[in-house]
Parts: structure tokens; sequence; C-alpha cells
């Protein structure tokens, strides 16, 4: 493992003073697959006020500086350095009562969550890896340190990055850890919800249906809205799965963008709700996509998602069932309304929907209706409000005034976007001043 200049010296600073110093965690993780990591951390022997001694010459973060933590500002970034320590006494099953520096690096890997994290390397001292973390890492295999249970309900959110774990490495988690992490999924409603957001978003770009399916239990738990579609049959010939199946497909079947992978989990929310059964045994879900956008509102709103991915997310989920055909005038209508970016994710959105029913469907012209936008976009035919030749001025001039204003511009722009006008100002003037005569 070779470790970047600015590292490098950090741990060399450290190690002439005679302490011990390692880099620790995802780091090691991430080298011995080959990736390159973003960031590096260190544990070390020195006590938090000697590294502040040491580095003082340096501008330091001091923000962790009673739980053992000195960030040291290199010109390679900021370098966190942790004294070796153990914690216990988690109340809240998230932070711990209280934190012991010990003198080993092995006593500071013992309190990491899982095997594969709970690795050091210095390049004077090679590896430290008391658990096997490297064996588990070459099988694949995701084993909390120690005892599954206690690691679990010492910080619940360790459940949740075991799943992206597993998800992001394609790890099967032991046996023992599985069913700690199922048993102890209730402990997650005392996480913030802020730091479940942080996870969900870091999680659901990875993800493909079986991740979605092998841990719904996880899921459901911190979002409950999706437990009633797990299982949920829908009683029609055009869906093979129940609720859940199909949207853990439609989800992985979206590019990994975060608008797109959010609106395709929450998407279905309100089918359960909206299902009514004909006298023909056949199921039907009307109003199902306006349901889900409430409640995906409700649940972005609860985890306090940012305002533009929420209000991107809904907009998507309550427009999924729009019917999308390839008419250059109803695009251009769409686009103008909308803008080009929203309507290519609504198209990835329902191709996504369309093509994970479980059953053989005709084909529908997503890949035409694209064509068209991008057709249109490069000929830039979608004109708004604010592109228009004439203005709110230019109206006020011919005696127009207050609503009508508004109304009168709109008018002239559905006019142009239907092709009955051109965009320019001699043209619309004379078409207003027609209608008013």
């Amino acid at each position: 493992m070779i470790l970047p200049e600015h590292v490098r010296y950090c741990v060399d600073a450290l190690e002439q003073k005679g302490y011990a110093c390692y880099a620790v965690g995802g780091c090691v993780r991430d080298s011995l697959l080959g990736l390159t990591p973003h960031d590096y951390d260190l544990c070390t022997a020195a006590p938090p006020e000697e590294t502040h001694r040491i580095f003082a010459h340096h501008t330091l973060v001091l923000a962790g500086e009673k739980h053992g933590t000195v960030g040291v500002v290199t010109d390679g970034g900021v370098v966190e350095i942790t004294t070796f320590r153990t914690e216990g006494d988690y109340t809240d099953s998230r932070h711990p009562g209280w934190v012991e520096f010990v003198k080993t690096v092995e006593g500071d890997l013992s309190r990491r969550d899982f095997t594969v994290n709970a690795m050091a390397y210095s390049p004077s001292r090679g590896f430290a890896d008391p658990f096997g973390g490297q064996q588990d890492l070459k099988n694949r295999i995701l084993r909390a340190v120690g005892s599954a249970d206690a690691r679990f309900t010492e910080d619940a959110l360790r459940i949740l990055r075991g799943v992206r774990f597993a998800v992001r490495y394609q790890m099967t988690p032991e046996s023992s850890t599985l069913d700690a992490m199922f048993s102890h999924v209730h402990l997650l409603d005392n996480i913030a919800r802020e730091r479940i957001f942080d996870e969900l978003c870091k999680l659901l770009p990875l993800v493909t249906a079986e991740d979605l399916l092998r841990f719904a239990l996880v899921l459901v738990q911190v979002i409950p809205e999706l437990a009633p579609t797990v299982g949920f049959l829908q009683h029609n010939p055009h869906h093979l799965y129940d609720v859940f199946t199909h949207t853990a497909h439609v989800t992985a079947a979206t590019p990994a963008d975060l608008a797109l992978r959010w609106a395709a989990l929450l998407h279905d929310l309100g089918k359960v709700s909206a299902f009514t059964l004909d006298e023909n045994g056949r199921g039907h879900f009307y109003g199902h996509d306006k349901l889900s956008a409430q409640m995906a509102d409700d649940i972005l709103l609860r985890l306090k998602a940012p305002n533009a991915l929420r209000e991107e997310v809904v907009f998507l989920v309550a427009h999924h069932m729009l019917p999308l055909v390839p008419d250059r005038k109803l695009l251009r209508r769409w686009i103008s309304k909308w803008g080009i970016q929203k309507i290519h994710k609504l198209i990835a959105l329902q191709q996504a929907d369309f093509g994970s029913k479980g059953v053989v469907s005709e084909g529908f012209p997503f890949e035409e209706i694209l064509e068209i936008s991008r057709e249109l976009l490069a000929e830039n035919n979608c004109p708004t409000l604010r592109d228009l030749a004439v203005n709110g001025h230019d109206l006020m001039a011919l005696g127009f005034s207050g609503a009508e204003i508004g109304t009168a511009l709109n008018q002239l722009l559905s006019r142009v976007l239907d092709e009955e006008l051109p965009n320019e100002k001699a043209a619309l003037l004379a078409a207003i001043r027609r209608k008013t005569e």
C-alpha cells in the first residue's frame, strides 16, 4: 500500500517522535481492492495533545479533539489523526457515552464495525489485521467485528452502512451478522433522519433489484410507507410482480441519477391505497400517481432532503403516468413548460417502469420520443415566455394592463408552440391587435 506524500508526511512526523501511526479503515480496504481512496484517516498512539504539539506549525481542525481527533491541514488536504481509543455506553444507538484512549492499534480496531474496515497499515510496521479483514475481503464476506449484536446495538447506522458495503463491494453478510442486522433493524428509528437520508443517497445509485429485495427488511424500516407494497399483488395482466418487486426492478433500471433513483423507489407508493378490483377480477390503480407524489413529498420532507431534490422527485412521480407520445407539438409544449432535463428524466423513468413489469409488452416508442426531443432542442424551437419576441411592455403600449398582460402573453406563446405564428415581434403584435379589434 502506497500512501500519498502528504499522508506519509504525517505518519513520519509522529513515528519520528516515537508514536506508532497507521492508515486505518476505508483507505486500507479500498487500496487492497485496487481502488483509489477518497481520503485517508490515521490512528496513532500519540495523545491528542501530543498530536497538537507535533503539528503546531500547521493549521489544525480541533472540533473532534475531545474524542481524540486532530485534523492537520496539509497541501494535500485535511488529514484526520485519531488517538488509539475504545468507547462504550451507546445509550442512543449512535453516540458513545465515553471514550477511553488505549495503547495499541489492536485495541482501537476492536471498536470498529466490520472486519474489512478494521485493518490498519504502517509503512514501517506493515498491516494490522487482528480480525481477518483481508481474508473476508478476498472472499467477499461482510462480517461484524466481534459480537454482531454489540456492534449494531452500539450504533444502529452500521446496519445501513452494512447494506451499502454489501452492495458496493458485492459482499455477502456472514449469517450471524445478517441476523443481527435484521433483528436490530428497529434501532434505526433512533437515528437522525438526516443520517438515514445521507446513507440512502449513497446506496440508491449502487443497487440492483436483487439488492433491494434481499435488504427489503431494512429499507421498509427507514421508509415504512414501502412496507404495504411488499407482496402486494397487482391482479393485472400487465404486471407479473408484486408492487415492491416491480419497484425494485424499476429502481435498478433507471440511470444512476439520484433524483431518478428516488423517484423510481417512490413512484408506486400510492398503489395500495388506490387499488380497486373490477368485476372481472382485474386490478386498477386510478390516481395512484398523485397519491404517490404526495407520499414522496412527505417522506422527503421527513428525511430533510434538499428542497431542489425533493421537488424534482415529486415532479417525476406525479407525472410518471403522463402519456408521452412522439408528437412534436406536445413535446414542444412540455419542453417549453418544464425544460428538456425534466422531460428526459421523465422518459427514463417511464422507460424503466414500462420494462420492469415481468411480462412481455408491446414496444413503446421511447427512442422516437427522445429523438424528436433532441431535434427540437437542436432547433432551439421550444420557446418559453421569456423567449417571446414581445413582452409585457409591448402589450402595455397597446393598452393591456394587469392580469390580461399575462393572459395575452400565454396565448401568444401557445400559438407559437403550435406553429400557428412565427416568434417574430411584428407577427405577434399583429395577431394581438386583430384579437382586440
